[in-house]
């Protein structure tokens, strides 16, 4: 095994394997519990990296069955590494351009597809020399119009899409939900404090459903100069894991 290759811990006693490239931080965490899978949840990952998301809603007993995507090597090697750890039978690592996910992952049938997708638009900032980090923070290999198209062909009719991205481009986010059919639902702005603007946006949408979109309480990472009771919640019993 590389010797960058290390376990990192997600509470209940379970780690999973990161490596520089592929890592996590506190986007994943709150997009995974901003998601609210059920046991009854088929779920797609799309950019699963080390397979974060999945792993922390099968910790919590969540999903029948999840898939991760990334067209990294690298990372499905990871998520890999840890499906065979632990057993996970219900996990699906697939190595794969989503623009050429069909016949590798079934279409219209899940009922959430998560993604914590690159932020910046291709020809936005500056690209970072090491490809692996330009693709994870750049849209270099996918655009946001196309981790949407994608997602609505795997959905069924009600399933869900739960993404974070950055405010500054939540107008283009929710565009392209509705020209493909995922109707605006929930959106959740977190700050890091109170009087400060947020630095990033959650929003739920679900395949052909109704207009009529909930905006939830503004999520404050830190009250009084200490974690707030949120994020408490949100990391339970494990935010040691987190910090």
């Amino acid at each position: 095994m590389d010797q960058s290759v290390k376990l990192s811990p997600i509470g209940d006693g379970i780690e999973i394997f990161v490596s520089p490239h592929h890592t996590f931080g506190t986007d994943a965490v709150l997009l995974s519990d901003f998601a609210r899978a059920t046991k009854k949840d088929s779920l797609v990952d799309l950019g699963t990296g080390c397979g974060i998301i999945p792993f922390l809603m099968l910790r919590d007993g969540n999903c029948q069955g999840a898939v991760g995507v990334d067209i990294s090597a690298e990372a499905i090697e990871l998520a890999e590494l840890t499906k065979e750890k632990y057993g996970l039978q219900k996990f699906t690592a697939v190595l794969s351009d989503l623009k050429e996910l069909k016949g590798r992952v079934d279409f219209g049938c899940h009922t959430l597809v998560t993604c914590n997708p690159p932020y910046k638009a291709a020809g936005a900032g500056i690209k970072n020399p090491d490809s692996v980090l330009s693709t994870a923070r750049h849209e270099v290999a996918c655009s946001l119009e196309d981790i949407i198209a994608v997602s609505a062909k795997l959905l069924r009719t009600t399933g869900r899409l739960c993404m974070c991205h950055r405010p500054e481009r939540l107008a283009e986010l929710m565009s392209l939900m509705r020209q493909y059919k995922i109707e605006p639902k929930r959106l959740r702005l977190v700050c890091q404090r109170k009087g400060e603007e947020p630095w990033l946006v959650l929003v739920e949408g679900r395949r052909c459903g109704k207009t009529g979109l909930r905006i939830e309480p503004d999520l404050y990472v830190e009250e009084n100069g200490a974690l707030s009771d949120e994020m408490i919640r949100i990391y339970g019993p494990y935010k040691e894991a987190y910090l």
